[in-house]
C-alpha cells in the first residue's frame, strides 16, 4: 500500500464492467491492468446517478474505497489526471456521512487517527502513504452492480498533497480490508452478498478476475492458514503469519518476519538488511549466467541478456532460482522468477522486490501473487491460495446460472 501511487506510469483504455457473473450471494468482475507498466490491477465500477465508469485499483492493503474528487465547481486544484473526469458528487444520489455517524468512528479506528471534523455534517479523513497523503470526506453514492444498485460509503479525495499533478492509471482505490467501512462488508450488511469472502486472480499476462462471496471458492487444492491478528500501528489487514525467506534451499536472514498480502502494491517489499542479503544471494546465483547488470529507469536493479527479454519464457531461460516463504508446518508460498521479475520496455529484466525501512515486514505485492487464486475469508478468519490460470474466467454452475 505504501508506494502504490508512485508506481503508476500511464493510461489504459476503458474496458466495461463484466455483467455476467453475479447472484444473490456472490458476484464476479473482470480485472484489467498489470504490474508493469500500469502499476495496478483494477476493476471498472459504475458510480453515481446517472452512473459513470471509474477504474479502481484492487487493494487488499486498505479498507476504504475512494475516488479522486472534484469540488462543486468541477475543479480539483490538487489532484492527478486519471483515465476519466474526476468524480464530482452531486444530487440526487450522493449524501455526506456526518461526523457523528458510527461509520466515521470506524474509519478513524481503521486509520489509527483521531476524529477531527471541521463541520458536524462532514466526516473528514486523511490517508497517509510513504510518499504523501490524501485528504477527503466520507460520503455515500449509488453503485451500479450486477442485479443491484446500493448506496455505499466511499471517500471523496479532494486533496492529494505532494502527490498531485501525476498521470494515473486509476481513478481511485477499491479498499478490500475486513472492516465495516470496506465495500465488501457494506455489501454483506445490505444482504447483497451472503458472506464476506474475497478472491482475486492476477494474471502474468495482464488482467484477471475478482469475486465477492464464497460460491466461487474452490472446494479442494487450496492451502489455508489462519489470519494473523492485525498488528496495532500497521495498516495492513491481511497476514498469514511469520515466515522465513529462502532462495532455492538457502535461507536468507536469521529471524522470521511478519508477512502481509497487499494487492494494491505492485511490487514486493523486504526489510533493508534482508533485501541486501537477498540481492547478494541472487547475484551469486547468476554468476555463471550470461546476464549483466544494466541501468534501467523502471527499477533499481536490472539485467540485460544476449538479446532483449520479450516474454516470461525468455526470463525463465536465464533466471532459474525460486524464492519461497516458509511459515512452518509444511506451509509455503513459492515465488518463481516470473513473480519477482518484470520485463521492461527496454527489454531488460528488473527485480520487482524493493527495500523498506520496516525491519519486520515482508509485504507481498501483486507481482508475487500472479497466477495464484488468493482468497480472503473474513467469515472464518483464514487466508488461502492455489495456483490458477488467471487469464481465464472460471465457469461454474453458479456463474452459468447467474447469466440467465
Amino acid at each position: 500500500m505504501a508506494a502504490r501511487w508512485a508506481l503508476v506510469t500511464g493510461l489504459l483504455l476503458m474496458l466495461p464492467l463484466l455483467p455476467a457473473a453475479s447472484s444473490s450471494s456472490s458476484m464476479m468482475f473482470k480485472l484489467d491492468g498489470n504490474v508493469y507498466p500500469a502499476g495496478h490491477f483494477y476493476v471498472t465500477m459504475n458510480i453515481a446517478d446517472p452512473p459513470k465508469p471509474y477504474f479502481l485499483g484492487v487493494d487488499t492493503g486498505s479498507d476504504l474505497t475512494w475516488l479522486e474528487c472534484a469540488a462543486s465547481n468541477g475543479a480539483c486544484e490538487r489532484c492527478n489526471k486519471g483515465p476519466h473526469p474526476h468524480y464530482q458528487p452531486g444530487p440526487p444520489s450522493y449524501k455526506l456521512v456526518p461526523c457523528t455517524d458510527p461509520l466515521c468512528d470506524t474509519l478513524h479506528q481503521d486509520l489509527g487517527t483521531t476524529k477531527h471534523c471541521t463541520e458536524p455534517f462532514q466526516c473528514d479523513y486523511t490517508l497517509t502513504y510513504a510518499d504523501g497523503s490524501s485528504i477527503g470526506a466520507l460520503m455515500t453514492d449509488k453503485f451500479s452492480l450486477p442485479n443491484d444498485h446500493p448506496d455505499l460509503a466511499i471517500g471523496c479525495g479532494y486533496d492529494q498533497g505532494v502527490n498531485a499533478g501525476r498521470v494515473m492509471t486509476v481513478d481511485g482505490i477499491l479498499g478490500l480490508g475486513p472492516s465495516s467501512v470496506s465495500l465488501v462488508s457494506q455489501l454483506k450488511n445490505h444482504k447483497i452478498i451472503a458472506e464476506n469472502v474475497i478472491g482475486h486472480c492476477l494474471s502474468t499476462k495482464g488482467g484477471g478476475y475478482l469475486f465477492f462471496g464464497e460460491e466461487s471458492v474452490p472446494s479442494s487444492d487450496v492451502t489455508w492458514v489462519p489470519m494473523a491478528p492485525r498488528t496495532p500501528g500497521k495498516p495492513y489487514p491481511y497476514s498469514p503469519g511469520r515466515a522465513m525467506l529462502q532462495l532455492d534451499t538457502k535461507t536468507i536472514g536469521a529471524e522470521p518476519m511478519e508477512v502481509v498480502l497487499d494487492s494494491g502494491s505492485a511490487y514486493t517489499y523486504l526489510p533493508e538488511l534482508l533485501h541486501s542479503q537477498l540481492v547478494s544471494a541472487l547475484k551469486a546465483s547468476l554468476s555463471k549466467s550470461s546476464v549483466e547488470e544494466v541501468h534501467d529507469p523502471a527499477l533499481p536493479l536490472c539485467w540485460k541478456g544476449n538479446g532483449p527479454f520479450k516474454s516470461l519464457d525468455d526470463l525463465k531461460k536465464e533466471f532459474k532460482s525460486a524464492l519461497s516463504l516458509n511459515f512452518g508446518h509444511g506451509v509455503t508460498i513459492t515465488i518463481p522468477p516470473e513473480n519477482y521479475l518484470i520485463t521492461t520496455e527496454q527489454g531488460n529484466a528488473c527485480l520487482g522486490i524493493l527495500a523498506t525501512a520496516d525491519t519486520d515486514l515482508c509485504l507481498i505485492g501483486a507481482i508475487a501473487m500472479q497466477d495464484q487464486l488468493v482468497i480472503y475469508d473474513n467469515e472464518t478468519g483464514r487466508l488461502g491460495w492455489t495456483q490458477s490460470m488467471c487469464d481465464r474466467m472460471p465457469k461454474t454452475k453458479n456463474m452459468t446460472a447467474s447469466r440467465n
